[in-house]
């Protein structure tokens, strides 16, 4: 039988869904965060850093700049096999690419094979031309180790609708890796470098049996109330996981769905918990696809924030900027600012800010510029 809902007024999910998604008390690592939200988002644009330290910088203790790939590909040095604790590829039936804790790959078997029947210029069955190239680039990496698409001699390229055009290594090597038959083994400047799986991945993991259609619809929905934590779920999503979660209700929003273990953060604080109600950090800049975020329609209707990331926005169509940061001050979001790093002189500037009447941004930036290692 269905739970009942749990009544709570906006401020209080507010507080919840900060809490939830571990904004206020940093976790000890960054497998300790992946652990909580089962994924994290890999993004490369580097404009004021990447989505992914973004996202991370506010959640971990000490968290440095490239703290995640160093977590996933060593530092300097290849993991040895065995020592990964997670990797990366994308969210199945999406172009998404995130950091996954090594027990997701089985769920992602059922998409990999999928691609390789459906026809898409990024992900989808190899063209007659990258079928023949494939042997030999699985030759060479395996004979030389991981490659990335720049040590791979070939000019000639594959025109891809939509993407532009790119070598024909590039786009067999992409295509290779959404497939499941390379693995990123580690990354030199952000630029992957291929492997074969068996030396990325423990043969225990890769040999892991595939889960039915169902299971893993079932893990996906899960994902998505880990990462988010404060969610709108479809009927199909909702029959999956009826027994996991606890439905809340907020006047002036859809139903929302938290996960059961997570009901207890409703409660409030004890005095001189280090998340007591006039305690919240901030004002915090949000990662433009940070989990709080994510879901448009919950931002809207619970935040009262509508928030588009800009990045892929024609530039007359933008209206925040083209990596705009939400401003989460106390359990509001009360503004954005839009950042670029001049690395080469060592600077953060503002682009653009637009900010709520009697809030502050100042000392963010400032803390975001010595994440950097700029000056704002």
């Amino acid at each position: 039988m269905p739970r009942a809902p749990l009544r709570v007024s906006a401020e209080a999910a507010r507080r919840f869904h900060r809490r939830a998604v571990l904004l206020d008390t940093p976790a000890a690592s960054v497998g300790a965060v992946l652990a909580h939200l089962g994924y994290v988002q890999v993004d490369p644009i580097n404009i004021c850093g990447r989505m992914h330290d973004h996202i991370l910088r506010n959640r971990v203790a000490g968290y440095r700049e490239g703290d995640l790939m160093r977590h996933l590909h060593g530092d300097g040095q290849p993991l040895a096999l065995g020592r990964r604790p997670a990797f990366e590829h994308h969210i199945p039936d999406s172009n998404i690419l995130v950091s996954f804790p090594l027990e997701a790959w089985p769920h992602l078997r059922r998409a990999m094979k999928l691609r390789t029947r459906t026809s898409s210029a990024w992900s989808g069955r190899l063209t007659g031309r990258e079928r023949e190239f494939a042997g030999r680039l699985l030759a060479e990496i395996a004979g030389r180790g991981p490659l990335s698409s720049g040590q791979i001699e070939d000019d000639r390229s594959s025109t891809r609708s939509g993407w532009g055009d790119s070598s024909l290594a590039k786009s067999t090597l992409q295509k290779l890796f959404a497939h499941g038959r390379l693995l990123i083994a580690r990354r030199d400047k952000h630029r992957r470098m291929y492997d074969l799986p068996e030396r990325v991945l423990p043969a225990e993991i890769l040999g892991l049996a595939e889960p039915s259609g169902e299971d893993t619809a079932r893990w996906l929905a899960v994902m998505k109330l880990r990462q988010r934590r404060l969610v709108t779920l479809k009927r199909a999503e909702l029959r999956l996981v009826a027994g996991l979660v606890q439905p809340v209700a907020v006047d002036g929003c859809p139903p929302l769905f938290c996960l059961q273990e997570d009901a207890a953060w409703f409660e409030p604080p004890a005095r001189g918990d280090a998340r007591a109600a006039d305690d919240l950090r901030g004002p915090l800049l949000v990662a433009p696809l940070d989990p709080l975020i994510y879901d448009r329609r919950v931002t809207r209707s619970l935040w009262g924030f509508d928030y588009t990331w800009e990045a892929y926005t024609p530039a007359a169509k933008r209206k925040r900027g083209y990596y705009a940061l939400p401003i989460l001050a106390g359990t509001e979001l009360v503004g954005h600012v839009d950042l670029k790093a001049y690395r080469e002189i060592g600077k953060l500037r503002v682009v653009s800010r637009r900010l709520r009447r009697g809030h502050r941004v100042a000392a963010a930036v400032r803390d975001l510029a010595g994440f950097l290692g700029l000056r704002a």
